[in-house]
């Protein structure tokens, strides 16, 4: 990353990836978001105003790091990624210097890899998709675009994720799986059959949390 960059949003992910940029000593301009006075600052970042401030600069002289968190049934993360690709726009690739990732790993445009996380051989992490702390990507998985894989997540081998696909916290899920377009995996789950596309995973021990819960 030789350009410097700006920082998209200002809430709880803007956190995590500006602390990565900072350990990694990449040139932040500032973070542009609606919901903070211009010239104020986030952590020790300045302010430059909203979205639209990003259009001052012309896509060539630098690189956007995409600080909105992805959750369930929400797509302003996907929007803002689509709004600045179509104007040419480049998401830097950001990835935690503690983080341990096989040479042929290939990162796709946008993606993030957070604190802690192992990526073994053969894997492909697509665009803007995030690898959250603490998770484990066995070998020769394919995650597609706009994923978010949550923290202590475990892929065994060979599994099969494809885009806009949730994986919610502390999942397990077993080797040459494979998980539809838009699925989400509730958080906790055993993953140990292929998952449809579209389709909300539970398995029994989150349906039993939910009846005692209620």
């Amino acid at each position: 990353m030789s350009k410097p960059v700006i920082i998209i949003g200002a809430g709880g992910h803007a956190k995590v990836v500006a602390n990565i940029l900072k350990l990694s000593r990449i040139e932040v301009l500032g973070v542009v978001t609606p919901d903070l006075n211009v010239g104020s600052y986030f952590l020790n970042l300045k302010v430059l105003g909203d979205d639209s401030v990003i259009f001052d600069y012309a896509p060539a002289e630098i690189e956007l790091v995409n600080g909105v968190g992805a959750l369930p049934h929400q797509n302003i993360r996907l929007k803002l990624t689509q709004q600045m690709t179509e104007k040419a726009y480049v998401f830097a690739k950001v990835t935690h210097p503690t983080a341990i990732i096989a040479k042929d790993v290939v990162l796709d445009e946008g993606s993030q890899i957070m604190a802690g996380v192992i990526i073994q051989p053969g894997t492909m992490i697509g665009k803007n998709t995030i690898i959250n702390s603490g998770s484990i990507i066995d070998h020769d998985c394919r995650i597609a675009e706009n994923c978010h894989i949550a923290p202590g997540v475990v892929c065994s081998g060979g599994v099969n994720i494809e885009k806009n696909v949730h994986i919610g916290t502390g999942t397990s899920i077993i080797q040459n799986i494979k998980i539809g377009e838009g699925s989400i995996i509730a958080a906790g789950s055993i993953v140990y059959k292929d998952v449809t596309t579209g389709m909300v995973f539970k398995n029994k021990l989150n349906s039993m949390m939910e009846v005692i819960g209620n």
